[in-house]
């Protein structure tokens, strides 16, 4: 059966006075209706098959062949897709409409002017000689001296030019023999092409894949190159598998000229339930090291209806240098362990539950095997919790085996119902709670003589009480506050020294360790204590806005008693009192924000630890960041990064942290970025000190940003925004 025929054709048949067709089917004039007889019901313009003109005037020559020619301005539409020009002329043998003068097409993403075009009405297809266009979703425009455009919205270029520059400006263009731009997927494909930056060729391919929106596609990546440190240079060529919607892949060779070549691959996928990401980076030969070298990461999740989750984490390296020579940045260098865990944990409105094995690879040479963390060949963890009346009933329990290959082994049971009384009302709270912690093993490699079941059991008693207050000021555009909070907390001592410690350490003081009942962190230790946490927190808000204009808090442990619970190695606590704990942030001034926390002791104690950071920040791009960081005994040291433009296109970036206790810098870069209305650059020299064995690293990266189509050389954005606290490497 062929096609019905479409509005327009009937339109223009009629006036050229063709057999068969209905005049009354066409208008000739802008704002003629058409004819509303039933026969015709189906050729009208909510058809979604219809296409629809105006004109101002339609000539028709009457014959075997009739021809019809309009002028006045013509105008046809179909859908949300839009074509016009100054004439038009039927073609019943070509089943085309020949469209002359000023054509110019439009739909949602595509804007199109053309001395001439030719419209196939029954396929919706559109051809234009000597075209310029438009892509209204990044920017992109171009010219060609052949462009069809597909009723599905795919176009076809031939002779073509492509940028995202505006036409004052070309400093990128995209060069091909024949490009296709399917603005439905938000892709390009370009053959022969060339890729030219200030008129200078900078990329050749036979074959080009590039975004004109968000949409994923298949194709090569633009390759990055710079600086590997102490692998040499490098160059990476990314390829991009699009396998399916909800499957992809990215394969990645990876040239270091003092090492050879690595493959870095990378498989994601995405179902109703599940997702997760594969990476597997392989380099058969290091020609350093005279080894085969890799590194596996695999991360998965499941959600079952039931409320069940399980979760799988699994990470190894082929040795212990893998991050520093291989690695790609100073956060990664720095990492000591490797965890690998399967988790299934449930969680419902009284009872979650828990479950996993835990693994760990170590890869710092620094840590004994006796100092390594244990296996946790499975762990079990459960919480539970009623109101009952005005009370809250709970019970936490673990069961866990501690697997090593050196050292005590073995399992450990622990048990924790608890009751609380919370009294909450406007203003303030009060919470009285107790609870009986019991923890007993079962043990295997212990020493000669040793307990291999050994048990504790250990009553907690607690009461944690606040305030909260608070006061208008500056005629009630802000409130103060002042919050009061006292922590009580009694556990009588028990002998513990029999007990193996698995996984137990003693942390920080800081205010959250403050309202904490135990001082120690995990379950081998309860510590002993008869205390009193005693903090006060005041803010200041604006009550138009609601942001938070200044925090204050202080906060102290006052022992009424010595204790006598530590850990192996440690001697027992004496003091009458913790240190004091400071935090405090606050707005000096429109854009200064100034951040501080300090721990000091008393009597000559001094300062144990200390922290401040002052940001200025009047622009997005106009960032200066000073801060301070001391541990006695440990570390001080200095950092200042900033962003900085210098002018309105150039930007200075960088940073420096300094340590004073070793009298040298850990880290530094210096970098420019330049910006243009439609490409970027970036050009960053770094210097660090491993973190793990002391040695000095180099590196230089340059990166050349094309808005709206891609980036060349080396990806220094994640190094700036890792090391400028608010920075963003966004390009607009």
């Amino acid at each position: 059966m062929s096609p019905k025929p479409s509005i327009v054709a009937l339109c223009l048949l009629a006036a050229a006075g063709a057999h068969g067709a209905d005049p009354r089917a066409c208008r000739t004039s802008i704002g003629e209706p058409l004819t509303e007889d039933p026969a015709l019901i189906d050729l009208r313009p909510d058809d979604p098959n219809t296409i629809v003109f105006e004109a101002g005037q339609v000539e028709a020559q009457v014959g075997e062949k009739p021809i019809a020619s309009l002028s006045g301005g013509v105008l046809l539409r179909k859908d949300d897709k839009l074509a016009g020009a100054e004439t038009a002329r039927y073609d019943p043998e070509q089943q085309a409409i020949l469209l002359q003068g000023a054509v110019r097409y439009e739909d949602p993403s595509t804007q199109i002017h053309s001395d001439s075009a030719e419209f196939s009405y029954l396929s919706g297809r559109i051809r234009f000689e000597g075209a310029e266009f438009s892509l209204g979703s990044n920017d992109g425009r171009g010219a060609a001296t052949a462009l069809e455009i597909n009723q599905d919205g795919r176009l076809i270029l031939d002779g073509v030019e492509y940028t995202t520059c505006p036409p004052e400006s070309e400093d990128w263009l995209l060069q091909g023999e024949s490009i296709e731009l399917d603005t439905g997927e938000g892709v390009g494909t370009a053959r022969n092409v060339k890729l030219r930056f200030k008129g200078v060729p900078i990329l050749y391919a036979p074959y080009l894949s590039f975004p004109i929106s968000d949409a994923r596609k298949s194709g090569l990546l633009t390759p990055e190159f710079g600086s590997a440190g102490r692998s040499g240079n490098e160059i990476r060529v990314p390829y991009y598998w699009n396998i399916a919607p909800n499957y992809d892949a990215t394969i990645t060779p990876r040239l270091l000229t003092d090492r050879g070549l690595q493959l870095e691959t990378q498989f994601r996928y995405l179902t109703r339930r599940n997702d997760g990401v594969l990476t597997a980076d392989y380099l058969p030969d290091d020609s350093i090291l005279d080894d085969a070298r890799h590194q596996l990461r695999y991360q998965h999740r499941t959600i079952f209806d039931s409320g069940w989750r399980s979760r799988i984490n699994f990470r190894e390296v082929s040795d212990n240098q893998y991050f520093e020579d291989l690695g790609g940045s100073l956060s990664v260098s720095s990492i000591t362990h490797l965890d690998r865990n399967i988790r299934f944990d449930y969680y419902g409105d009284h009872f979650s539950l828990a479950g996993q094995v835990q693994d760990y690879q170590t890869i710092d040479n620094a840590i004994l095997p006796d100092d390594e963390p244990y296996r946790r060949l499975p762990q079990l963890l459960a919480r539970s919790s009623w109101q009952v009346k005005y009370l809250l009933l709970g019970l936490d329990g673990e069961v866990v085996n501690f697997d090593r290959d050196v050292g005590v082994t073995g399992w450990r049971l622990n048990a924790e119902p608890s009751v609380k009384l919370p009294i909450v009302r406007p203003g303030w709270f009060v919470t009285p709670a107790v609870s009986l912690d019991h923890t007993m093993y079962q043990l295997s490699d212990t020493a000669p003589g040793a307990d291999k079941d050994p048990s504790r059991t250990v009553p907690i008693a607690s009461l944690d009480t606040g305030l909260v207050l608070e006061r208008a000021l500056n005629g009630n555009n802000r409130v103060q506050t002042i919050e009061p909070r006292l922590l009580y907390v009694n556990i009588p001592f028990r002998d513990q020294n029999d007990l193996p410690v698995f996984d137990t350490i003693t942390p920080d003081i800081n205010l959250v360790q403050l309202y904490r009942q135990n001082r120690f962190l995990g379950i081998d230790r309860i510590g002993d204590t008869e205390q009193l946490s005693i903090g006060v927190t005041s803010r200041i808000l604006d009550v138009t806005s609601g942001r938070e204009l200044m925090t204050a808090t202080v906060g102290q442990t006052r022992y009424f008693e010595d204790r006598e619970v530590a850990l192996p190695g440690d001697s027992a606590s004496t003091f009458e009192s913790s240190d004091y704990i400071a935090e405090l942030r606050f707005l000096l001034w429109k854009n200064i924000n100034f951040d501080f926390g300090h721990q000091w002791g008393t009597g000559e104690n001094g300062t144990t630890q200390s922290q401040a950071r002052l940001q200025y920040r009047p622009a997005s791009k106009k960032i200066l960041n000073l801060a301070y960081r001391f541990r006695r005994d440990s570390l001080e040291q200095g950092d200042f990064s900033w962003s900085w433009p210098m002018g309105t296109q150039w930007n200075f970036v960088g940073r420096y942290n300094f340590s004073f206790r070793d009298e040298e810098v850990l880290e530094q870069f210096f970098g420019l970025e330049y910006e243009s209305c439609c490409w970027g650059l970036r050009l960053i020299s770094r210097r660090h000190i491993s973190t793990r064995d002391g040695t000095r690293d180099s590196s230089f990266g340059l990166q050349l940003v094309l808005k709206g189509m891609s980036s060349v050389g080396t990806a220094a954005d994640s190094l700036l925004e890792r090391g400028i606290l608010g920075y963003s490497a966004d390009l607009r």
